[in-house]
């Protein structure tokens, strides 16, 4: 029988403390009892002899200090998981909020998992086709890498990560692909905007959503990314199922967790955030990877809304150290109607080498990014040039990359967010857009791919 306490001596915010009690943990689950019977849950965050502070899920409003009890559940909080739960959505506490039945669980699992140990980690290798060609070309997503989006307010991230989220695969029909959605403080719009789209797409069915809304409380916010990457690890790890873990927005989950630490009176770091927040941030992304002798696989997309559009903020600041690369959404291209607005100029996979080539994606893939890359940058200068200088000063060459530059941007990243280019597509496009240019300015293919392919995309430009 598990006992009860009516020692609550203080409420602040969503926190709540208790004196005179035995043997409570940390992490450990919490029921409190209002003096109406309505039951409420939290969490042990910190326990000090006898005083342990409780944090509530459903927040502290209505709590007696003196009417309410408080049982210690002796668990951490877990989640009951099964292949069922493959096209369900959930709150952002693994409750079904489909209409469908309860889930049947095959067993039950601490949402706070362990980061994968660095020494039973496979290297990550093996390309993941999004769709996107800003992505797939430029900055390749590769099984088991950690590539987030950086974006800002009002940039239409979650279009992209909706369209990455339907349109991800991996290449061979035997792999089983699924895709676990945790998003956090969004508005209810936002929030029906995923289900129709994955719902009336197809992709729902292999999908599991997790959806916290903005008016849920702050605190459920912490739980949301753990109890996801808990349904992708039994996936991945015990069903053998590769997993691509979309997490949008990872800035409102910092701002939980913020929220928490001003409660607790801690003493705040950078912008007044936790002085742990790069431990907490890698906690959750270093659950991400392969596991040697494992078939299944993690990759993690987290999505996070820079702050006045400042990449030196400790969120994105903190993420990149954490993660291998980012892509950034950029505010210019977008009020050039270019959809979705990636630019791939500060943008970078940086296991992009490891998953492009002969039996990846193709042997010209190396080739093509050098080359595109490296034009695409030219065509910028071109086009700074041509602002300060205008475009009349500027050399035959110089207006070649600009006109580059410009189609580029239009045709190769502006695809839209309904157009799900395979690899060869993406690498053809190149091809085309390349084939504008004189043999001699293209120094980055080799000669063997030239001679191969160069002139009958020149065919195909001409017509």
């Amino acid at each position: 029988m598990l006992k009860e306490y009516r020692t609550i001596t203080e409420v602040a915010g969503p926190l709540l403390v208790v004196e005179g009690i035995e043997g409570a943990t940390y992490e450990e689950l919490v029921e409190i009892t209002l003096p109406s019977n309505e039951k409420r849950r939290g969490k042990v965050l910190e326990v000090n002899r006898d005083k342990a502070v409780i944090q509530l899920f459903e927040g502290t409003t209505g709590v007696d200090v003196f009417g309410s009890r408080v049982r210690f559940l002796g668990r951490g909080i877990e989640l009951g998981v099964s292949e069922d739960m493959l096209g369900r959505v959930f709150d952002g506490l693994g409750r079904p909020i489909d209409d469908g039945p309860e889930i049947l669980p095959e067993k039950r699992l601490d949402i706070n998992g362990a980061p994968i140990n660095p020494y039973a980690r496979e290297f990550p290798d093996e390309f993941i086709q999004t769709g996107v060609s800003a992505i797939d070309g430029l900055n390749t997503l590769v099984r088991g890498q950690k590539l987030p989006f950086f974006s800002g307010s009002g940039l239409p991230h979650n279009l992209l990560a909706a369209q990455v989220a339907r349109q991800a695969k991996v290449l061979g029909a035997e792999e089983s692909f699924a895709v676990i959605f945790g998003a956090m403080g969004i508005t209810f719009e936002e929030a029906e905007f995923f289900r129709s789209e994955f719902d009336k797409t197809g992709a729902l069915e292999r999908a599991v959503l997790f959806l916290n809304l903005a008016d849920d409380p702050a605190i459920e916010r912490i739980s949301t990314p753990r109890i996801a990457l808990t349904t992708a690890e039994y996936l991945a790890f015990e069903k053998d199922v590769h997993i691509l873990v979309i997490l949008t927005d990872m800035t409102n989950y910092c701002e939980a967790l913020r929220e928490v630490s001003a409660s607790r009176k801690e003493i705040p770091g950078r912008r007044g955030f936790p002085g742990y927040l790069y431990t907490d941030l890698a906690s959750l992304y270093e659950r991400a990877g392969r596991i040697k002798g494992r078939k299944g696989s993690i990759t993690l997309i987290p999505v996070l809304t820079m702050p006045e559009d400042d990449k030196t903020h400790p969120i994105p600041d903190l993420t990149g150290y954490i993660t291998e690369g980012q892509i950034y959404l950029s505010r210019a291209l977008q009020k050039k109607g270019i959809e979705p607005p990636i630019d791939v100029m500060p943008s970078l996979s940086r296991l992009r080498q490891k998953g492009v080539g002969p039996g990846k994606t193709r042997d010209d893939h190396d080739n093509l990014f050098n080359q595109t890359y490296a034009a695409y940058a030219r065509g910028k200068q071109a086009q700074e040039l041509a602002v300060i200088l205008g475009e009349a000063a500027l050399s035959d060459m110089d207006k070649m990359y600009l006109n580059f530059a410009d189609k580029f941007e239009r045709e190769y990243v502006g695809q839209g967010y309904y157009t799900n280019r395979t690899i060869d597509e993406t690498l053809d496009l190149s091809w085309r857009l390349l084939a504008t240019f004189p043999r001699r300015e293209l120094k980055k293919i080799s000669e063997k791919f030239l001679d191969e392919r160069l002139e009958k995309f020149k065919e195909n430009t001409a017509v």
